[in-house]
């Protein structure tokens, strides 16, 4: 926790609250509106304006939503992670089994918590986090999970082709892609191809939100 002048005890730590839906927002302020040790700075709805308000305000902890309208958690993390400094990442997610989960975390998270986590458990999260610890509800499954194969098994969605689809949802071009798995361009391209079609989209961003409604990202 950041210490203040001597003499004067730790400050609370300052919580920067990151999620497109108002109620959560506000709903985290009012969880920890109790605590001395924990301390709401402000708020955001996108990744892009979580970075902008974590550059002004300068908080210990951000508590980012996986999921925002224009980008998804490990994005964030590595935006913050090149203009923020020093801050410390908690995730914050109602999908435990999102295949970003674990991206979030080698992004350099400092943790990931289920949203319909007890006070006591969010409170010790923030702290843990700020002090530089690691936080990872027991609840939350891996990408690998039962029920996120039983989704890819309805769509027809292959290991390799999802593979593809989390990196294009990271904002990956297909070169970074085919870096990152070991893959060449073209066979990237033709996987993307071939998700596309099962999904029934006609361009990336389709591909993305037409994952998003089959609970795949």
């Amino acid at each position: 926790m950041p210490l203040s002048p001597a003499g004067s005890g730790p400050q609370p730590v300052r919580v920067l609250v990151v999620d497109d839906h108002p109620v959560v927002r506000d709903g985290v302020g009012l969880l920890v509106r109790h605590d001395p040790e924990i301390t709401i700075v402000g708020d955001a709805r996108t990744g892009a304006q979580a970075v902008r308000r974590a550059a002004e305000l300068r908080p210990d902890v951000v508590l980012l939503d996986l999921r925002l309208p224009d980008m998804l958690a490990p994005e964030v993390i590595e935006r913050l992670r090149r203009e923020v400094l020093h801050v410390q990442v908690l995730v914050f997610t109602a999908y435990g089994d999102h295949a970003a989960v674990q991206a979030a975390l080698s992004r350099g998270a400092g943790g990931c918590l289920l949203k319909d986590a007890t006070t006591p458990d969010l409170a010790a999260a923030i702290r843990c986090v700020a002090a530089g610890g690691r936080v990872i509800d027991p609840r939350l499954a891996g990408a690998d999970s039962p029920a996120l194969r039983s989704r890819l098994q309805g769509v027809g969605i292959t290991q390799r082709e999802y593979d593809v689809l989390r990196q294009v949802a990271m904002g990956r071009t297909n070169p970074e892609i085919a870096e990152e798995l070991g893959l060449t361009r073209n066979t990237v391209k033709t996987y993307l191809q071939v998700a596309m079609q099962k999904l029934g989209a006609h361009n990336r961003v389709e591909a993305i939100a037409k994952a998003g409604e089959f609970g795949l990202l």
